[in-house]
């Protein structure tokens, strides 16, 4: 145990599985008192068994402000008080685009991947003033920072970035610090959520999803929530209590470029064009 997290208290929404579970497991390893929170109770329970005292798991809707608040007074109920929040529940929401939009997905999208992280700060700021401060980190998306993710998805994720840095500049006096982390291709159930799978087919297909997703950027290996979860405890700790307002981006290179930059095989259309129209242009020699 570093030392680091003595003492502290988190709450993670959607703890129970990809990166929330990984970083429940990483705040444990390190000392850290843990809420869970999710709707998976089964793998809520057995979370409590698996780390008992250690987790308190609270079944939790974070589309609900009832919920949240409930989550956040157990945190104060089970541990004490709270240091840490992490905001990571969410799914691939709609992926409706423009012309086919609904209200009901884009309202129900923005109320789990942008609604939620508000209420879990408004609701959990108070407990950390009380402990002379703390920590929030949202969990934002590469698809908040560029197109091809999808419209609401990306919509809403390029809000949680730019909510982490109004509510920095707001708690701040509080020494409370807000920052976002930007996954890139995560290998966790969330892809099977969005293509409509259950729970048990949508773990079955992230571990299948392992190998492809590994050529999708300059490291050649698939993300791992692990990875995530490594960036979210640097920036709830000490290491980073001169770090607010700001995002960090782990993704294993994949927004440095087009593929041409880092992937020698790759064509850019433009190398295409060129080399058809010099050849246009370009009298033939004798044979």
């Amino acid at each position: 145990m570093s030392g680091r997290f003595d003492g502290k208290v988190a709450l993670v929404t959607g703890g129970c599985s990809g990166i929330g579970l990984a970083t429940v497991e990483r705040f444990v390893a390190e000392g850290v008192r843990v809420v869970v929170a999710d709707m998976q109770d089964e793998k809520g329970a057995m979370l409590e068994r698996r780390f008992a005292g250690k987790v308190a798991y609270r079944h939790c809707d974070v589309t609900q402000e009832a919920d949240i608040a409930a989550t956040v007074q157990a945190a104060a109920d089970s541990f004490g008080g709270l240091d840490i929040l992490v905001n990571n529940a969410g799914t691939g929401g709609t992926p409706l685009g423009v012309f086919d939009m609904t209200c009901e997905g884009w309202d129900s999208t923005f109320a789990l991947l942008l609604r939620g992280p508000m209420l879990g700060m408004k609701h959990a700021a108070p407990l950390m003033i009380a402990r002379g401060g703390g920590a929030v980190v949202n969990i934002a998306s590469i698809a908040g920072l560029e197109a091809g993710w999808g419209l609401a998805y990306g919509v809403a994720k390029g809000g949680v970035i730019h909510l982490s840095k109004l509510a920095a500049a707001e708690l701040a006096v509080h020494n409370i610090r807000v920052n976002a982390v930007c996954p890139g291709v995560i290998v966790t159930p969330i892809f099977g959520i969005a293509a409509g799978l259950d729970r048990p087919a949508a773990d079955q297909m992230a571990a299948a999803l392992v190998e492809a997703s590994g050529q999708m950027q300059p490291l050649r290996r698939a993300g791992d929530p692990n990875d995530i979860a490594g960036a979210v405890l640097y920036l709830a700790s000490n290491d980073a209590a001169f770090v607010t307002g700001t995002h960090l981006i782990v993704d294993g290179g994949i927004t440095v470029g087009q593929r041409i930059s880092w992937n020698p095989e790759a064509v850019l259309p433009l190398h295409v064009a060129m080399a058809a129209a010099v050849a246009e242009v370009t009298p033939e020699q004798p044979a």
